[in-house]
């Protein structure tokens, strides 16, 4: 049965990486809240949660409780980046790439949910189909996928010659 101590154990071990995933993707102002949701949507649904799988069951609720919130109306500003920068952190320093930020805007949702999944919270094949809510197989595929038009957009950046040419949706 899962008690008290499970779900201490289960924030002390995932509630950081939980609140890094929305401060990602939401408004700052936001986060805390976001991540106290996800939490407690997990005690609330404690059972379900996957033994040895938590953590990809927490970014999947994540996800879901974000796409919630952005459909209360209330403003997400996704080209707001946070003034200061945690410089432990590569993927904060990868948000105020302006070309990276064109690239991941040129492709579409899905792609760049899948190569940020990967890439800033490190996830990859059976976490990364458990989030998706796909097989391990379709995740790899899509994985693949994502990472071969992320590679065309890199490419059709560089052939262009002016700024603004990455405007395409994948």
């Amino acid at each position: 049965m899962r008690d008290d101590d499970w779900f201490e154990a289960l924030v002390q071990a995932h509630a950081s990486a939980v609140h890094r995933y929305l401060a990602r993707r939401a408004a700052p102002s936001d986060v805390a809240d976001l991540t106290a949701d996800v939490l407690v949507t997990a005690w609330r649904r404690r059972e379900d949660v996957p033994e040895g799988a938590e953590l990809p069951w927490l970014y999947r609720t994540a996800g879901y409780i974000l796409a919630n919130h952005r459909r209360k109306m209330r403003p997400v500003p996704v080209e707001r980046v946070p003034d200061e920068v945690d410089d432990a952190d590569p993927a904060d320093l990868a948000v105020r790439d302006e070309q990276l930020r064109e690239v991941l805007a040129a492709l579409s949702p899905r792609d760049r949910r899948i190569l940020l999944l990967h890439a800033w919270e490190g996830l990859g094949g059976a976490e990364l189909a458990d989030v998706l809510g796909i097989s391990r197989g379709g995740a790899d595929a899509a994985l693949s996928r994502a990472r071969a038009r992320l590679r065309e957009v890199w490419s059709d950046r560089e052939a262009a010659s002016g700024p603004g040419a990455v405007t395409q949706k994948r």
